[in-house]
C-alpha cells in the first residue's frame, strides 16, 4: 500500500534542516510526481536574486522543509501529546499523514515567478493548488491511492476547511511550518540575519488543544524573536525597493507583450510561443497548461523579446535581463496627487508612463490578535500558563504589542533612473531638472519655484 512506511527510510541534505526525513511512501512517491518536480523551476524569492545574488532557491527546496518541520511536530506530538480519550483535545494519531502532505503541497499551486505572476495574471495559488489535489494529475493519483477521500482531506486542509484546527494551524497561520521554513530559508540564502529565530525552542513548546495550537509560556521569548523576525525580513528583504523595481520592470515587459499578442494577425503572434499562447489568450488557462509554464519558460522568451522589434518591449526586456531596474521615491497620501505631474514629465522626456512609471505599494501586518469580525481573521498565537490558563502573545510581550495590529507600509513610485540625469547638455535637460525638484530625501515633494 502507498501509504505504508517505506522499509529504508530516505533522506534529502538540506542547508536548513541538515536532512530531510521521508519515511511514507506516499510523500516519497509525491516528490516525483512531475507537478512537484516542477517547483524546482520556480524560484522562492522571484527575482529578489536580482538584488541578493544568493537567493536562487527554489519553491521545492521550501516545500520539503515545510514538510520536514511538520514531521518534526507530528512526531513531537506522537512522543508527548497523543490522545487516550475522544474529547481530550491531544494529537490525533491519523491525521500525521494528511498534515505532512498538506505541508509538502502547500505551494504546488505557485506560478512561475510566484507573485508577479498573479498580479499580472490573476491567478490565486492556493485556488491552483487545491485544483491540482483534486484534478487530472499525477499528484491526485497519489493522493487517492491512500483513500479515495484522502485528496479532499489534503485540499480542505490548504482552503482552511478541514475539521481539526490543529491541522489547519499546523499549515496556515501566524506560525506555522510554511513561514518558519520560508523565514529560516529565506534568511540563509539572501545572506541576512534579520530571519534566524530558535526553532528547536519553538517547535519543544508546541502543544495541541482542543481550539487548535498553543505554546508552553516558556517558549515566550522564542516565539516573540520570531515574530521580530518576520517584521524585519519584511522591512530588510521582501520590501527591498530594488527588487520591486526589478518585479515592475517585468510586469511591465509582460503587460506589453500580451498586448502586442492580442494587436498582432494571426501569422505576427509566433513571438510568444505555444508555451505561452494559452496564458496570453483569454480563454480560462487549463491545469496542463498552467503546469507547463516556469521561471525557465519565461526566461527563454524574455531573451528572444530584447530583439523584438517593437522598442518599448525590447528595451523592457533588456532592462530586466541585464538588471537595470527602475529607480523609486518613497511616497504618501498627501503627495501621490502630485503623481501626474512626475508621468508628464517622464512622457516628455520620450518614456511611455504606461511601462515606465509605476506606483507600487508594500504592505504587512507582522502579527495580530483573534478578530472575528473582519475580513480575514487572524489565528493568535496562545501560551498556556502553569495554571493551565491561555493568554495571547501581545499580553505578555510588550514588544509584541508595540507592533501588534501596526501595517507596514512602504510606498513608492517607480521611474526611469535616466530622469536623474545631471548632464548640462542632455537634450531634456530641463525636463530632468524640473523631473528631480520633485525630490527630496528620496522622497516625493512639492518643488520649491525658487530652487
Amino acid at each position: 500500500m502507498l501509504k505504508d512506511k517505506l522499509l529504508n527510510e530516505k533522506v534529502l541534505r538540506d542547508p536548513i534542516h541538515n536532512f530531510i526525513h521521508i519515511q511514507d511512501r506516499v510523500i516519497l512517491d509525491l516528490i516525483n510526481t512531475s507537478e512537484f518536480q516542477r517547483l524546482r523551476r520556480i524560484q522562492q524569492l522571484g527575482i529578489t536574486s536580482a538584488v541578493f545574488h544568493g537567493a536562487e532557491h527554489s519553491r521545492f527546496g521550501h516545500s520539503v522543509g515545510a514538510y520536514e518541520i511538520a514531521r518534526r511536530i507530528t512526531e513531537h506530538f506522537e512522543q508527548y501529546y497523543l490522545s487516550q480519550t475522544p474529547d481530550d483535545g491531544l494529537w490525533q494519531k491519523d491525521e500525521r499523514l494528511v498534515t505532512l502532505a498538506a505541508a509538502l503541497l502547500h505551494d504546488i499551486g505557485h506560478g512561475a515567478f510566484s507573485h508577479t505572476f498573479e498580479h499580472l495574471f490573476g491567478t490565486d495559488h492556493e485556488a491552483i493548488t487545491r485544483e491540482i489535489i483534486m484534478g487530472d494529475t499525477e499528484i491526485h493519483t497519489v493522493l487517492a491511492s491512500v483513500a479515495p477521500d484522502f485528496p479532499n482531506k489534503v485540499a480542505s486542509v490548504i482552503a482552511k476547511t478541514y475539521d481539526n484546527p490543529q491541522v489547519v494551524q499546523l499549515i496556515s497561520s501566524q506560525l506555522d511550518v510554511d513561514r518558519m521554513d520560508y523565514l529560516l530559508r529565506d534568511a540563509y540564502f539572501t545572506g541576512t540575519k534579520y530571519g534566524e529565530f530558535d526553532i528547536d525552542r519553538i517547535l519543544r513548546t508546541m502543544k495541541p488543544t482542543k481550539n487548535g495550537i498553543a505554546f508552553d509560556i516558556a517558549g515566550m521569548h522564542a516565539v516573540e524573536d520570531y515574530v521580530v523576525s518576520r517584521y524585519q525580513m519584511y522591512l530588510q528583504v521582501y520590501f527591498h525597493p530594488v527588487s520591486r523595481g526589478m518585479e515592475v520592470l517585468l510586469e511591465h515587459l509582460l503587460q506589453r507583450a500580451r498586448e502586442l499578442y492580442r494587436a498582432s494577425g494571426t501569422h505576427e503572434k509566433d513571438f510568444v510561443g505555444p508555451l505561452l499562447t494559452p496564458l496570453f489568450n483569454d480563454a480560462p488557462l487549463s491545469i496542463y497548461d498552467y503546469l507547463q509554464i516556469d521561471d525557465h519558460v519565461f526566461m527563454a522568451y524574455i531573451a528572444m523579446w530584447r530583439h523584438h522589434p517593437d522598442p518599448i518591449l525590447s528595451d523592457l526586456s533588456q532592462r530586466f535581463l541585464d538588471r537595470r531596474p527602475l529607480k523609486s521615491i518613497i511616497i504618501n497620501d498627501e503627495t501621490a496627487p502630485l503623481l501626474e505631474d512626475l508621468d508628464q514629465l517622464v512622457g516628455i522626456a520620450g518614456y511611455n508612463a504606461n511601462y515606465y512609471t509605476a506606483r507600487n505599494d508594500a504592505f504587512d501586518l507582522p502579527y495580530d490578535d483573534y478578530k472575528p469580525n473582519v475580513a480575514k481573521p487572524r489565528t493568535q498565537i496562545d501560551f498556556v500558563l502553569d495554571d493551565g490558563s491561555h493568554r495571547e502573545l501581545s499580553e505578555l510581550s510588550p514588544l509584541v504589542a508595540a507592533i501588534k495590529g501596526q501595517v507596514s507600509f512602504d510606498k513608492r513610485f517607480y521611474f526611469p533612473k535616466e530622469m536623474l540625469n545631471i548632464e548640462p547638455d542632455e537634450l531634456f535637460a530641463d525636463t530632468f531638472k524640473t523631473f528631480r525638484s520633485y525630490i527630496h530625501n528620496n522622497s516625493l515633494t512639492t518643488p520649491n519655484p525658487e530652487s
